[in-house]
């Protein structure tokens, strides 16, 4: 029977890393058995086993990249995986600080010159 991802959420690092330990070791033996030439039943079980391996693994990563973030949380700079996957492009794009600046005579020219507003008669 296949494991149920909630039920891994709830368990220690500890408990998880015992679990793998021994679906690794059942999928070795079932391994061994498939080149013996080991009933379908068997080869069926090892699909299951892989994807039990895969759940396991992903709920260990999920924790562990929490835990980082957590750790994280305050800091200034973020390691690269945990930032946020944007395109090249808009990573180098300005900030919304960068594209409101203006150069000091951009600032002049605003003030000494502004938009003349027209009032026309109907």
């Amino acid at each position: 029977m296949a494991l149920k991802t909630f039920e891994l959420r709830k368990q220690s690092q500890e408990k998880l890393g015992e679990q793998l330990h021994e679906l690794r070791q059942e999928l070795a033996s079932l391994r061994v058995q498939k080149i013996a030439g080991g009933s379908g039943s068997k080869l069926s079980k090892i699909k299951t086993t892989r994807k039990d391996i895969a759940r396991i693994l992903t709920v260990i990563n999920q924790s562990n990249r929490l835990a980082v973030r957590e750790a994280y949380k305050n800091k200034k700079y973020l390691p690269l995986d945990l930032r946020q996957k944007k395109t090249r492009a808009i990573r180098r794009a300005l900030t919304p600080y960068e594209k409101s600046r203006k150069t000091l005579k951009q600032v002049k020219k605003e003030r000494y010159f502004p938009l003349r507003k027209y009032a026309l008669k109907a």
